[in-house]
């Protein structure tokens, strides 16, 4: 997902969002210690949107602090 999708999502979306993002990474670590995962970079692409939604998210919940 884009930065741009996600910055339209509210706080509780995005949350939503990280928690779906953490399954699927969780999902795809054990596939990768069972040795069934064929595409070794989803991970990475996985772990970048999470730390994505979590920039922004930390962005809005500053914005709303002040």
């Amino acid at each position: 997902m884009k930065s741009a999708e996600l910055r339209q999502k509210d706080v509780a979306a995005l949350q939503a969002e990280i928690q779906s993002l953490q399954k699927a990474h969780f999902n795809l670590r054990m596939q990768k210690a069972t040795q069934q995962l064929a595409n070794t970079a989803a991970l990475r692409q996985t772990r970048r949107a999470i730390a994505r939604a979590k920039t922004i998210l930390a962005e809005k919940l500053a914005a709303a602090g002040q």
